[in-house]
């Protein structure tokens, strides 16, 4: 009779698992997402890393697409002299498997002979980036590039010369030969996808791309004593409400002060508008250029009948907005779950600050 051991439950999870997790089950890894990829899917994430996440290194960057590319899928180039001046070369791979050495001579081969027949200038540096990386042998060989070129040669006739063209076979022959000779292979190099992806995650197109969650948001600065030049509209939007509730002109914040109901009130309208301008440029760099206003504009068609509603002076329409933009549904919204509730008071204010939003009659 077989005995059987007793298996012990695995371990409960020691975090509260996320809305999301609960709808769509565990998040899927970047790098676990890039080997799904399509080799164009491969060119596009590519080109996006190279123009976002490297944009200080080019002055532009373009993306070759066909049979007659002559080996370039990326390139950034450094100056206004395109592939006559200075330049990097991104080789796409999607393979199943790291790249080896087979994969990797063509590619070489094609740079070589291109840059010698005056198609182009020969790359500053040339990097071959697959979401597997690059196997051990083609590893090592980008690690010293005199056994790189020494290789190079020694499978040219076999690996390369039928592989460069359509139309004709390259021999390494005559001043082809010495030009090859000559050649600095340090230029040619690997991209792991890890560094990849770090370098991805500091775009805004990180989260759209992979999902996840935002980073936790650091603390928004308190409102200081004297309103800022860039809050001046709202606040005077908000003391025009106050003089209509009580009838009589208020100048500026400090007349506020024998009001305090309306002081505080304020106060807590300047903290939120602080808090949602915190939320704005914490997202500037994170997320697609754009999502933040699109969050600006669902608060906006949300609360605007309320606000286009009848009231007995600006104060109360202030209040009502600002409590309507509570109950704004914001589930299809990509920043809704991180949204707090002084973010969408907040944001009633920056839309007052654009004149979208009045709380008086002009």
């Amino acid at each position: 009779m077989t005995d059987f051991k007793e298996v012990s439950p695995p371990a409960l999870p020691k975090t509260l698992p996320s809305v999301g997790q609960f709808q769509s089950g565990p998040p899927i890894a970047p790098i676990a997402r890039l080997m799904i990829y399509s080799p164009d899917d491969w060119e596009s994430f590519i080109e996006e890393w190279v123009s976002a996440a490297l944009s200080a290194s080019y002055k532009s960057v373009a993306r070759f697409t066909g049979s007659g590319d002559k080996g370039i899928d990326v390139a950034g180039f450094v100056d206004a002299n395109g592939l006559n001046g200075i330049w990097d070369s991104f080789q796409c791979k999607h393979y199943a498997q790291p790249l080896s050495p087979t994969v990797a001579w063509p590619e070489i081969g094609k740079i070589l002979w291109f840059s010698f027949t005056g198609h182009y200038i020969a790359p500053r540096t040339y990097y071959f980036v697959a979401p597997r990386g690059v196997g051990t042998k083609l590893n090592l060989l980008l690690g010293h590039a005199g056994n790189l070129k020494a290789e190079t040669k020694k499978v040219w006739a076999k690996n390369i010369a039928e592989s460069i063209t359509g139309t004709q076979r390259v021999d390494l022959t005559g001043a082809f030969a010495a030009y090859v000779d000559k050649f600095d292979f340090s230029i040619f190099k690997a991209i792991s996808p890890r560094e990849l992806i770090e370098q991805h995650q500091t775009t805004p197109y990180f989260f759209e791309r992979f999902g996840g969650e935002l980073p936790a948001r650091p603390l928004p600065e308190k409102p200081p004593e004297a309103v800022q030049g860039h809050e001046q509209r709202y606040v005077e939007h908000l003391l025009a409400a106050y003089a209509e509730h009580k009838k009589e002109a208020i100048a500026d914040i400090a007349a506020l002060k024998k009001w305090k109901p309306l002081s505080d009130h304020l106060n807590r309208q300047r903290e939120s508008f602080y808090h949602a301008e915190a939320f704005r440029v914490f997202l500037r760099e994170k997320v697609d250029p754009g999502t933040f206003e699109s969050l600006q504009d669902e608060i906006h068609d949300g609360v605007i009948d309320t606000a286009e509603g009848t009231f007995v002076d600006g104060f109360e329409r202030v209040k009502a907005v600002t409590q309507a933009s509570q109950t704004v549904p914001l589930d299809a919204h990509p920043l809704g779950s991180s949204a707090f509730v002084k973010d969408r008071h907040g944001i009633c204010h920056q839309l007052a600050n654009d004149d979208r939003l009045r709380w008086t009659q002009p």
